[in-house]
């Protein structure tokens, strides 16, 4: 695969005492000496200038004798923060996120900006305006866990084509109405979706697709299981349906035949994800905690 050239930039940071009152942008002339006029400005446009570790963007902003100015010469002091998504890892040629529940994956007509692929691309493009962001896979908008993106088109193109072979392991929690039969068990199944979207299991071998599904049943309280899933096919609401075709929908999937929606989400969570990385071959490991309220619907002790 053909290598991206556009670089990934780290912290670089130098720390400068103010000796004197004076305000910012003479005394960047002054300790930048190295640097032309322009780029002093840009630095302190975008966000590369800090002083007592804040980032500030006014050129007039008053210094002190004792105050300390840092430039980070790598990228910007921008600091990414939102509710809805985590970074968990970044390099030159991905990113990987936590998404919570609710949030889509990618834009849909309704929601161009409120959606994972929106706000992640916003954050890559602080360091740089012109980095572009693809989408490797996706979760379902009420399923909450962890979501590979690409900066790289290729890269992308790879890893979706050949996604079998780079993901080593995809596990997930989930909540049940009622416990399954049986502790432990694989599911597998041809899947189809049918016109209104809804996806079943079918005996079709032309049109429908075979997924696997393995569970464990981890513990359960009263109509509630807590139950440890992993996947072998990445086939669309697999989980879901071989749950709720087992009679024991998710809690929350009103879609696939739940009653009830205690946590007021669907109670299903993308907790580990293991692949190896296209580019430096290295073995990615993710995980997540359970969500809390998972164990507390169903632990023995409540």
């Amino acid at each position: 695969m053909k290598k991206n050239t556009r670089q990934y930039t780290a912290d670089n940071i130098r720390t400068f005492d103010v000796k004197e009152e004076t305000t910012l942008l003479p005394f960047l002339f002054d300790v930048l000496d190295n640097l032309s006029r322009s780029e002093v400005k840009s630095m302190l446009k975008f966000k590369h200038v800090a002083l007592q570790g804040k980032a500030v963007t006014q050129f007039d902003t008053p210094l002190l004798p004792g105050d300390q100015v840092q430039v980070n010469f790598g990228r910007s002091f921008y600091k990414f923060n939102n509710p809805q998504v985590k970074v968990l890892y970044e390099d030159k040629w991905m990113v990987v996120i936590e998404k919570a529940s609710g949030l889509l994956s990618v834009a849909n007509e309704t929601a161009r900006e409120k959606n994972a692929f929106h706000i992640v691309q916003d954050y890559v493009r602080h360091d740089n305006p012109d980095a572009r962001l693809f989408v490797c896979h996706r979760l379902d908008q009420y399923t909450s866990g962890i979501l590979v993106f690409a900066k790289d088109e290729q890269l992308m193109q790879e890893m979706r084509a050949n996604w079998d072979f780079y993901v080593k392991e995809r596990k997930y929690i989930c909540v049940t109405e009622n416990v399954p039969t049986h502790a432990e068990d694989t599911v597998q199944s041809l899947l189809v979706e049918d016109e209104h979207m809804r996806v079943h299991s079918t005996n079709d071998d032309v049109n429908g697709r075979m997924a696997v599904t393995h569970y464990r049943v981890l513990q359960s309280r009263g109509r509630y299981a807590l139950v440890d899933v992993e996947i072998f096919t990445g086939k669309k609401n697999q989980i879901r349906v071989h749950m709720s075709e087992m009679g024991c929908p998710i809690a929350g999937d009103i879609k696939y035949g739940a009653e009830t929606n205690p946590a007021r989400r669907l109670m299903l969570h993308n907790y580990r994800l293991s692949f190896i990385h296209p580019v430096s071959g290295e073995m990615m490991r993710f995980s997540l905690s359970t969500p809390p309220v998972f164990r507390k619907l169903t632990s023995p002790e409540q």
